[in-house]
Formats: structure tokens, sequence, C-alpha cells
């Protein structure tokens, strides 16, 4: 299992980066490596959504389940099906000063041994793209340059 957990203080609000977050189907707008996605359902605390992924010749698709809690600030994703022998992330937004602190954990197993090594090898890099990749969407949404 590869697993990362991250602490950052960012200058937006709680509810502005839990918006972000939540807002899945603007991922392939903004996020790196994401192609496409569609929500196959919607329920109350949450949804269930397709992704695909990818990077070079390399496409993957993946369903999963995310749990939403605007209340509390905080996101869970499991994987349903897909890749992965194992998938889930959690996401917590407290609000810091004039801003907030984002704590993200992330824990993940492919299925191939070969996708499971490939992906260990770059994984530090990615998170740091993704993370970063989540900051510049909250500053385009509160400088209203954000579709």
């Amino acid at each position: 299992m590869i697993s990362h957990r991250e602490t950052r203080i960012v200058p937006y609000t709680a509810d502005l980066m839990y918006a972000v977050v939540s807002d899945v189907e603007k991922y392939p707008q903004f996020l790196p490596w994401v192609v496409a996605l569609r929500v196959l359902s919607r329920r109350d605390n949450g949804l269930t959504a397709e992704m695909a992924v990818g990077y070079g010749a390399l496409r993957e698709r993946y369903t999963s389940d995310v749990t939403l809690d605007p209340a509390a600030r905080h996101i869970d994703v499991i994987q349903t099906k897909g890749p992965f022998k194992a998938l889930e992330n959690h996401w917590q937004f407290t609000p810091k000063g004039e801003g907030c602190e984002v704590e993200f954990s992330i824990l993940f197993e492919f299925k191939s041994r070969l996708l499971h090594s490939l992906a260990g090898a770059k994984f530090e890099k990615a998170m740091l793209k993704l993370a970063d990749a989540f900051e510049a969407r909250a500053r385009q949404i509160e400088q209203g340059n954000a579709t």
C-alpha cells in the first residue's frame, strides 16, 4: 500500500476549499491527469462518480463513492470499482485565521504490480501537483476567473 498524509495552510476559507474539492464535476477542467468525470448517482450526503485518468499512453477508469459533510467540511472517497485493490482518500477543512488548514490523506494499491510500481515512483511529485491544482482553482474562483 502507498499512503500519504499532508496538512497545508492555505489563504482561502475552509468553505471555499470544501467547495472546490466537493465539486467533482469540474475536476477535468483543472486537475492534471483527469480526462473525464461523470456523476452516476446522487444522494443527500454524496454521490457516486466515474473518473477517467490518463498519463501518457496509460488510461484507467474507476468508480468512487464520495461522502460529503458540508457542516463538518469533511469529504471521504472510496473506490467501488476499478484498477485499485484499495483506494480511499479523506479531506478535512478547518478555519485558521483568514485562511484554512487542509488535511488530506490517501491510501491506495493498484491491482497491477506494474502500475503500482510506476505510481509509487512518481507519487510524491503527483501529490504536490494535485494539491497545487486545488489551491490554484480556489485562487481562480476567489478572483472570479473560474468557469
